[in-house]
């Protein structure tokens, strides 16, 4: 069962917010990760299991070695994992 109530609902507008904000997509993703580890934390939100899916596969695509920077290969998948992500917020 999906979490209930206004923080619920915050925490799910806020994480979209950054998944549509502009700017580079690698670093909307860094914090969709951030904000959804902070709403796990809190209680706002419940972990599913495609949404843990989905944050393994986001944080691989993310990784890189110190000095690195992420080509486009790495921005696609971050959109196209906080794609995924948005429409499984709503199970969380």
């Amino acid at each position: 069962m999906s979490s209930q109530g206004p923080a619920a609902d915050a925490a799910r507008k806020e994480v979209r917010a950054l998944i549509a904000a502009k700017g580079h997509a690698v670093d909307n993703a860094r914090a969709v990760i951030a904000r959804l580890d902070d709403a796990f934390e809190r209680g706002e939100l419940a972990r599913t299991p495609q949404l843990e899916t989905y944050l393994v596969d986001l944080r691989q695509a993310l990784d890189q070695d110190e000095g690195e920077k992420l080509g486009g290969k790495s921005a696609e998948a971050a959109r196209f994992i906080t794609r995924a992500i948005d429409r499984e917020l709503d199970s969380a």
